[in-house]
């Protein structure tokens, strides 16, 4: 299975953040990454891994109605 290595550039655009929110989950070492002499590759597959990880699913009270988040 061939994955797509992605640039911390890219993988921010993906996620809607700055390039400081990869950079600082690499150096937290709280996503995979690759280091091809010192440039730094995320594959595409730890960063749907990371999504699938912090998604947070709803919680439906009975009635419908959703509860308030803190």
């Amino acid at each position: 299975m061939a994955d797509r290595y992605l640039t911390v550039a890219q993988v921010a655009e993906l996620l809607g953040t700055t390039e400081r929110f990869p950079r600082r989950l690499i150096a937290e070492r709280r996503i995979t990454f690759v280091k091809v002499g010192r440039h730094v590759r995320i594959p595409e597959s730890a960063l749907s891994a990371f999504i699938d990880a912090h998604t947070v699913q709803p919680i439906r009270q009975r009635g419908g109605m959703l509860r308030r988040a803190a």
